[in-house]
């Protein structure tokens, strides 16, 4: 089992920053394989926002490629997403996913919103 919990969302003016942080914890921590973040904004599906392999490959979607950085903390299990130059269209609820191979797992998310 993998419990992950978010922390770091509120709300900003465009062209601010935020930081993300996903803490993972619980047996199956050890097994991770992916962590990484997705969002769902009102009437829209869940999409992926970057992603961090074990080996500490990166991926991001070409939406926030050169504003968000992703970056893991191994030692405390924690991953970050480093939020700048944000955009009203980054409001969404930001969902923090980890992935072991045999099942996926997802915290409760954490609602970001950028004003104008």
């Amino acid at each position: 089992q993998v419990q992950l919990v978010e922390s770091g969302g509120g709300m900003v003016q465009a062209g601010g920053s935020l930081r993300l942080s996903c803490a993972a914890s619980g047996s199956g921590v050890r097994l991770i394989n992916v962590m990484g973040w997705y969002r769902q904004a009102p009437g829209k599906p869940r999409e992926l926002v970057a992603r961090i392999t074990s080996s500490g490959a990166e991926n991001y979607a070409d939406s926030v490629k050169g504003r968000f950085t992703i970056s893991k903390d191994n030692a405390k299990s924690t991953v970050f997403l480093q939020m700048n130059s944000l955009k009203p269209e980054d409001t969404a609820v930001y969902y923090c996913h980890a992935n072991t191979f045999t099942r996926d797992y997802w915290g409760r998310g954490t609602q970001v919103t950028v004003s104008s």
